[in-house]
C-alpha cells in the first residue's frame, strides 16, 4: 500500500506547476541536514502571490510556499484540499514561557512548510535516550503546498494572568467577543481557545503532522482544546482557482475576495496600524465556526426549494436573476407575479457585501464528516473559516442578518465558535511568531 502511494505521487509531472513558488527539498534529504536554514532564506524571497499565480487545479506534491514573509501564508494562499486546525489553551502563566512556545513553533513550523522534519534530527536522529524530534510519520513525503497559521483568542488577554503573560492592555479592538445569535447551539468544549494553529495542505497526513508535531512540543506550556479535520475545500482565493461545492451540493464562494485584488485585501482583511493595535499591522482576524450540516433533511428539499433557499442555481451556480455563476445578482428583477426572483430570504441575499454595508470577507473553509450521530444521521457540516479588517464591520453584523432572516437556518446548526487575532507574518529567522505583541 505505501509503495502504491509513493509511486502514484512520483507519477506526478512537475515541471510547469510549481513556476514561481519556492520547491521545497523533502522531508528524506532534510532530515538531520544543518544547512536547512540557509536553503529555507533563499525560498523566503518569494512572495505569497506569486505562489498564488502559480497555482494551478492540481498542485505539484513538491509545491512549497515560503513561511518567512509580511502577512502569514495560509490567509490569500491558494486554498489546499485538506485542513487540520487545533485550538490550544495555556498551561502557563509565564511571559517566557509563552514566548518561548512561540519561538519553538516558529522554527517547526519553518521546517515543516519547507518539507524539513520538525526538529533539527527528524524522527530518526540524535539521542536514542528521548525522544526524536520529529513524530516521523511525514518521513519522505514532500510539503504538498503546506502553510501554517497562528492566531490568538480573546481569552489570552484576560484575567489576571494577562498581566503576568505581558498581554495586558494589547488586546486589539478588533478582537470583539462573538455575541450569542438566534439559533446557535454552541458547545463550550468545541468553542474558544487562547491560541491557534491553522495548517492546510494537500496531502492529509501532511496537515495532520504538522499539527501534531507543534502540539508535541508544546507539551506542559499549552494544550490542544479543540480540532477539526476538513476536506474538500469550500471557498476559492484565487482566480486560478475552480469554484467548489459544499456539502449541500452547490458552488460556494463565488464572490469570495481573491489573491489577486490587493486593494481588496486591504480594505478588508489585512489590518492596520491606524485600527487600534499596532502589532497587528499586516495581521488580521480570523473566524472559525463549526456548522452541522442537517444533510438528510436537505436530500429530501425539491431542486426548486433548494435553488430558492441559496439563491442561486445547482448546476450552473448562476444568480437566479439570470447570467452564469460570476454574473453580479439582480436583487431588483422580478418574475411574473412581482416577486424579486431572487428571494428576499435567500442565502445569497442576505450574505452579499450590497446587503451588508459593503463587508466582505475572505473564506476559506471546508468540509467536514465526523461519522455519524446516535440517531445515524451523518455528522457533518461546514468548518467556516473566514478572515477579516474587524469582525465588528463584517462577520458579526452579516451573521446578524443571516441569524434571523436566513431560509438557511432551517438545514444547518451552528455548534462551535471561536475568534482569533491572527498576527503579522515573521519576517526573518531572527523573527517569531507575534514578536510585535511581546516587545
Amino acid at each position: 500500500m505505501f509503495t502504491s502511494r509513493k509511486r502514484a505521487r512520483s507519477a506526478v509531472d512537475h515541471s510547469a506547476e510549481n513556476a514561481g513558488a519556492s520547491t521545497g527539498m523533502s522531508r528524506r534529504r532534510l532530515l538531520g541536514a544543518a544547512g536547512v536554514g540557509a536553503a529555507v532564506g533563499a525560498g523566503a524571497a518569494v512572495g505569497i502571490p506569486a505562489a498564488a499565480r502559480a497555482a494551478s487545479a492540481t498542485p505539484s506534491p513538491d509545491l512549497a510556499y515560503p513561511f518567512y514573509g509580511e502577512h502569514q501564508a495560509g490567509i490569500v494562499t491558494p486554498a489546499q484540499d485538506r485542513l487540520h486546525f487545533s485550538s490550544f489553551d495555556l498551561q502557563t502563566t509565564s511571559r517566557a514561557e509563552l514566548v518561548a512556545l512561540l519561538k519553538a513553533w516558529t522554527a517547526a513550523a519553518n521546517r515543516m512548510t519547507q518539507g524539513a522534519a520538525a526538529g533539527q534530527f527528524g524522527p530518526t536522529g540524535g539521542s536514542y535516550d528521548g525522544p526524536p524530534d520529529d513524530t516521523g510519520e511525514a518521513q519522505g513525503l514532500p510539503p504538498s503546498g503546506l502553510t501554517i497559521t497562528f492566531g490568538f483568542g480573546p481569552s489570552l488577554f484576560e484575567g489576571k494572568r494577562a498581566a503576568a503573560l505581558g498581554t495586558a492592555g494589547k488586546r486589539p479592538p478588533a478582537l470583539a467577543d462573538i455575541p450569542a445569535f438566534p439559533g446557535d447551539t454552541l458547545d463550550a468544549a468545541q468553542s474558544g481557545g487562547d491560541l491557534c494553529i491553522q495548517a492546510c495542505a494537500n496531502d492529509p497526513q501532511v496537515a495532520v503532522h504538522a499539527v501534531r508535531n507543534l502540539a508535541r512540543i508544546a507539551f506542559g506550556t499549552a494544550h490542544v482544546r479543540w480540532s477539526q479535520l476538513g476536506f474538500g475545500r469550500t471557498s476559492s482565493t484565487s482566480t486560478s482557482q475552480q469554484t467548489p461545492r459544499n456539502l449541500f451540493g452547490f458552488k460556494d464562494g463565488t464572490a469570495n475576495l481573491k489573491a489577486e485584488d490587493p486593494g481588496l485585501l486591504n480594505d478588508h482583511v489585512w489590518a492596520a496600524a491606524a485600527d487600534g493595535a499596532p502589532w497587528m499591522a499586516a495581521g488580521s482576524y480570523l473566524v472559525a465556526r463549526r456548522i452541522r450540516m442537517i444533510v438528510e433533511t436537505w436530500d429530501r428539499t425539491s431542486l426548486r426549494e433548494q435553488e430558492a433557499i441559496v439563491g442561486r442555481d445547482k448546476g450552473e451556480g448562476a444568480p437566479l436573476s439570470g447570467g452564469t455563476e460570476f454574473t453580479e445578482p439582480d436583487f431588483a428583477r422580478t418574475g411574473r407575479e412581482g416577486k424579486p426572483l431572487i428571494a428576499t430570504d435567500s442565502h445569497v441575499r442576505l450574505a452579499h457585501h450590497t446587503t451588508n454595508s459593503g463587508a466582505q470577507l475572505l473564506r476559506r473553509g471546508y468540509n467536514f464528516v465526523d461519522g455519524t450521530d446516535n440517531l445515524g444521521h451523518l455528522n457533518a457540516g461546514l468548518f467556516f473559516l473566514a478572515y477579516q479588517r474587524d469582525p465588528r464591520k463584517a462577520f458579526i453584523p452579516m451573521q446578524t442578518q443571516l441569524a434571523r432572516s436566513d431560509a438557511l437556518n432551517e438545514y444547518i446548526r451552528h455548534v462551535g465558535s471561536a475568534m482569533f487575532a491572527v498576527p503579522p507574518g515573521v519576517r526573518s529567522a531572527d523573527d517569531y511568531i507575534g514578536s510585535g505583541l511581546f516587545a
